[in-house]
């Protein structure tokens, strides 16, 4: 019970720092599934290349976070270290730069993928 409480307490801080920082919270449902959907379901869902490739569903929150056959792609908090905002920056190898054979993600689309995974990459 006291761990609930403490975590409510930490989350609502942590909204409160974001805000007075100015900076919007990021919901997954409103912001990034609309990113995900435009540059990466074509592939990254069952019978897509990626999806073949590297055993990365993008279809649901909780396929993303489980991540490839791989490993994890998403480090909640780490808006560096995670591979899908590596790929998506390209700052990993050119052949594997998503998405895939595209036009590059668009900055500000970027920069919407980082913020949620550093506001924890929650399912709101």
């Amino acid at each position: 019970m006291k761990t609930a409480i403490l975590r409510g307490s930490v989350l609502l801080a942590a909204t409160v720092l974001l805000t007075a920082c100015g900076q919007k919270e990021i919901s997954y449902q409103a912001d990034v599934q609309p990113i995900l959907k435009q540059y990466c379901l074509e592939c990254h869902v069952e019978g897509g290349d990626g999806y073949a490739k590297s055993g990365l569903s993008m279809a649901s929150h909780e396929s993303l976070l489980k991540g490839t056959k791989f490993g994890s792609i998403i480090k909640p908090g780490d808006g560096l270290g995670s591979v899908l905002i590596q790929l998506v920056e390209g700052r990993a190898d050119p052949s594997i730069k998503m998405p895939h054979g595209k036009a590059a993600m668009p900055k500000d689309k970027i920069e919407v993928l980082k913020q949620w995974v550093v506001q924890g990459a929650k399912n709101n």
